[in-house]
């Protein structure tokens, strides 16, 4: 069987159990263990130079290799690209995107540094699977290396609409390097009609009604490849966590008031103000909710080297102060604002004993957060869950009350609605979703994926490909219409 390369931004080590409990390693368990596996990519570390050779770390079948970063490398890649240009980008918030000539050529710098380390460590046959925004022109570095097996690549967030795609300087790079996968995946079927979109009106190739398109030398399949959760799996943790001491103990201090909940990474397009707009204004408005419900708002800090996300945090601190300031009483806090990180399973005792679950992203590529709130949740007694309709898992979870989550009045009827709903409504309600994503599972996402990749390419052959790919890496293509 052939080797299963992962490569992604970080490497999830099984030394660092923080890393090893994020969404990406927990989704690609099932693919690691089943393959003969590597896992590549940086370490987390920063040095004045990059690695000159990757550190390797074999555990339980699959092996680890990872590379430090400069600060030059890390600030411009990192910092400056992937995270000041192209997240809020793929997150249509086009007033947050910062791009830099220089930024952009240390983000084309890095990769091609990763396709050179890579590169020695693959066999031929091997399987290699790229997921996300940080390394989309990784194949085509790869290309120009002379590898030709297959590679495929996942975006874990949405795709944005073509005319937001061409305010970004350069786009046309987007495309030229996605042209060089084997296969593009989406989380949904609308991120893969954006795509679809702008490689016929951007960068004028052709798509065939079988999902492929062609670009130069390169024919490629897209497809959309909902990710899940491991449901059976999550749904007993939370039953176990549910008796443990961190859940007991915030179930006491909640006495006979109603959970909601809410779980995010500190990040703008997470809508996490507007939540707080809508809990004061439902407390303004359906003043017989006072006292009767609490919501517990957990936010670990991340990216806090970037400047947005420093007022972001300033403006939550502001503002749950100021809705604790005017609702509050000396026996109950309406808003408990943690910026903190708890494990998965602390989380999932959490979940199950919450009456809402809060999701309202900006826009979201999937948001498994939605689909763990629901697998944690007692059949007899189901929670329910407040989605955006803008989340990818709207899509699945249809049953959610989906809000608009820019609409805080929206969203506050919302939990209006959900803080009296009959205990029948409920569980007809999370039934569905949990049939929805009992069968749409991480096992079923992988497997889907690496099924379609060993199907599709490398369809051109070789000597172009490796041609085609030079002559894009050397001509400075990048970000130019073909004629």
């Amino acid at each position: 069987m052939a080797r299963l390369v992962i490569v992604s931004n970080r490497v999830a080590l099984p030394t660092d159990r923080a890393a090893r409990a994020g969404g990406l390693a927990v989704a690609m368990q099932e693919a690691l263990r089943e393959h003969e596996s590597v896992w590549f990519g940086w370490s987390g570390e920063l040095a004045e130079q990059p690695s000159s050779a990757p550190t390797t770390l074999v555990a339980d079948n699959i092996t680890y290799v990872t590379v430090d970063l400069s600060r030059k490398d890390y600030q411009d890649y990192y910092v400056g690209h992937a995270n000041g240009a192209l997240w809020p980008l793929l997150h249509y918030r086009l007033g947050l995107v910062s791009y830099s000539r220089a930024a952009f050529d240390g983000y084309m710098r890095v990769n091609a540094y990763f396709a050179t380390m890579l590169k020695p460590i693959l066999r031929p046959g091997d399987l290699i699977w790229v997921h996300d925004y940080h390394l989309i022109p990784l194949a085509s570095e790869l290309r120009r290396l002379g590898v030709t097996d297959r590679i495929g690549f996942f975006l874990h967030t949405p795709f944005p609409a073509r005319q937001l795609l061409e305010t970004l300087p350069r786009h046309g790079a987007l495309l030229q390097a996605l042209a060089a996968y084997d296969l593009v995946g989406f989380q949904t079927e609308e991120s893969a009609r954006a795509f679809q979109d702008s490689i016929v009106e951007i960068a004028h190739g052709t798509w065939f009604d079988d999902g492929t398109f062609a670009l130069g030398a390169r024919r490629a399949r897209v497809a959309a490849f909902p990710i899940g959760i491991d449901t059976e799996g999550f749904a007993r943790m939370a039953e176990r966590a549910a008796r443990g001491r961190d859940t007991r103990r915030l179930a006491e201090s909640m006495g006979q008031r109603a959970l909601i909940i809410g779980v995010d990474r500190l990040d703008y397009s997470k809508g996490i103000a507007n939540r707080f707009e809508a809990i004061d204004s439902l407390l303004a408005e359906h003043p017989e909710h006072r006292g009767r419900f609490s919501y517990l708002q957990i936010t670990p800090v991340s990216r806090g080297e970037v400047a947005q996300y420093r007022t972001l945090r300033r403006e939550l601190e502001a503002a749950s102060g100021a809705i604790n300031g005017k609702f509050a009483e000396y026996d109950w806090t309406p808003l408990r604002y943690l910026n903190k990180s708890f494990s998965r399973s602390v989380l999932a005792g959490f979940y199950r004993i919450a009456r809402i679950g809060l999701v309202t992203p900006l826009r979201d590529g999937m948001n498994l957060v939605a689909k763990e709130f629901v697998a944690a949740q007692d059949a007899e007694d189901p929670g329910i869950l407040v989605l955006s309709r803008f989340a990818g898992a709207a899509q699945e979870l249809q049953t959610a009350l989906q809000v608009n989550p820019y609409e805080v009045d929206d969203i506050a009827g919302a939990l209006h609605r959900a803080l009296g709903m009959s205990r029948e409504e409920r569980r007809a309600r999370w039934r569905r979703m949990m049939d929805v994503i009992s069968r749409n599972t991480a096992a079923t996402w992988q497997a889907a994926f690496l099924a379609a990749l060993r199907e599709s390419g490398p369809s051109a052959r070789p000597g172009s490909l490796v041609a085609a790919a030079r002559r894009l890496g050397e001509s400075g293509l990048y970000g130019v219409r073909p004629s």
